[in-house]
């Protein structure tokens, strides 16, 4: 644990690269340093599962404006 502590940067760059390193206190495994994988976006999965409401993109109500400029009416 003490050599995870004092070479953390170096054992992030390697399981960077893909490598697994298992940590171990008084010789027994307690944690595995893992690469984490990379979530993958697909572009319209949402589609037809979310509805713009009509009157979205009308202006906002003044006291809505002034309560975000951080004034009080």
């Amino acid at each position: 644990m003490h050599e995870a502590k004092t070479t953390l940067s170096r054992l992030v760059d390697r399981v960077a690269e893909g490598e697994e390193i298992v940590l171990a206190r008084n010789g027994e495994p307690v944690a595995l340093l893992s690469p984490l994988k990379p979530v993958r976006r697909r572009p319209g999965r949402l589609k037809g599962r979310i509805r713009i409401e009509a009157g979205f993109e009308d202006p906002l109500p003044s006291a809505v404006l002034e309560a975000f400029r951080g004034r009080k009416r």
